[in-house]
């Protein structure tokens, strides 16, 4: 069973818009693959068949998990978050102890991390971290390098 996924509307949408193109393209298209295949003869010995079969078989799997994720979501509305603590949905400053360098990230679903737009999901280790901190808190984060350190500089929406 998949857990529940905080998103905004905008993510929500997108996930609608992937499912559909997945049951209404890709899905017809694979269909047509295996007949093509399936009229070349023998299907013991048809490997274009026993592909178009598993891409078949890996499309529908990816439909269904988008389906159960999609079944999970709760929406957050960004005006009822709360930025006395970092939370899903909020940007937070922070400062790294060791090199004194600060990055600003927003943490996000799974669904929605993009670390080239500054995004990271609340399950890396950096969200899990900060998760719940207050400004001026430190936030020690279990990484493969070791523990780091960073001081809560600011939170916002």
């Amino acid at each position: 069973m998949s857990e529940v996924m905080y998103i905004t509307i905008e993510t929500l949408e997108q996930m609608k818009a992937e499912l559909q193109q997945m049951k209404s393209v890709q899905r017809p298209a694979a269909s047509r693959a295996i007949a093509e295949a399936r009229e070349k003869g023998d299907l013991k010995e048809n490997a274009e068949y026993d592909a178009a079969k598993e891409a078949q078989g890996i499309l529908e799997a990816r439909i269904a998990k988008l389906e159960g994720d999609i079944a999970n979501v709760r929406i957050i509305e960004i005006d009822s978050i709360d930025t006395s603590k970092v939370s899903i949905l909020t940007k937070v400053t922070l400062t790294n102890i060791n090199t004194s360098k600060k990055v600003t990230y927003q943490i996000v679903s799974e669904k929605e991390a993009d670390l080239k737009l500054g995004k990271i999901s609340v399950t890396s280790p950096i969200g899990k971290g900060v998760l719940g901190k207050q400004v001026g808190e430190i936030a020690e984060v279990k990484a493969p390098a070791g523990v780091l350190k960073f001081k809560i500089e600011e939170i916002a929406v």
